[in-house]
């Protein structure tokens, strides 16, 4: 089977980089306004409630499918699946950002959507340096 096609999940992607901030600030960042709308999208706000739908300024609808609080956040995203998860450093001084997208429909919309993360994972980085 080619790199990132899975029988269950089909074509995925996961974007992953350690911060140099502890996981409770990159929680606050990610789950906050400002967070939500880098890697989600712009009007995005989400209720920490399985189920519940949410709309981006851009149109994109989906539901949360889970939600625990400092650890990740899991969300429809069209035909898609969105997750971000948080892991702290061995020393809690930092923190392990991933991004992990399922359910891509080919091999290109998994390369455009590495792209992708990766430069949400830049933005996400740099806000976070700047505060």
């Amino acid at each position: 089977m080619p790199t990132g096609l899975t029988e269950d999940a089909g074509w995925q992607i996961g974007v992953s980089r350690t911060l140099p901030h502890p996981p409770s600030t990159v929680w606050d960042f990610i789950s906050g306004p400002e967070g939500l709308a880098l890697w989600l999208g712009p009007g995005a706000t989400l209720t920490p409630e399985r189920g519940t739908p949410y709309r981006t300024a851009a149109g994109v609808a989906g539901e949360v499918r889970g939600y625990r609080p400092g650890d990740r956040i899991r969300v429809t995203h069209d035909t898609t699946t969105v997750q971000v998860a948080l892991r702290p450093t061995v020393d809690g001084a930092g923190t392990m950002l991933r991004f992990h997208q399922e359910h891509l429909s080919n091999a290109d919309e998994r390369e455009q959507q590495r792209a992708h993360w990766q430069q949400v994972m830049g933005k996400v980085a740099t806000a976070l340096d700047e505060q």
